[in-house]
């Protein structure tokens, strides 16, 4: 099964940049598409957001 959330991690993980980048850019996406705290952040937003490719990210949080 993959994952459709995308977290901080993650998004090191991927751009090799701190968690701390990671939690900025999750809280960056949040403020785009209005979202709450509680809210998570899905993987099609953060491609939007970042440029990268849907299949690259998948590949890459999933193992």
């Amino acid at each position: 099964m993959e994952r459709i959330c995308i977290y901080p991690k993650d998004i090191q993980l991927i751009t090799g940049k701190s968690q701390r980048y990671g939690r900025l850019v999750i809280q960056k996406i949040k403020e785009i598409h209005s979202k709450e705290k509680k809210q998570l952040v899905t993987v099609e937003e953060f491609c939007s957001y970042s440029g990268l490719k849907y299949d690259y990210v998948l590949t890459s949080i999933n193992g």
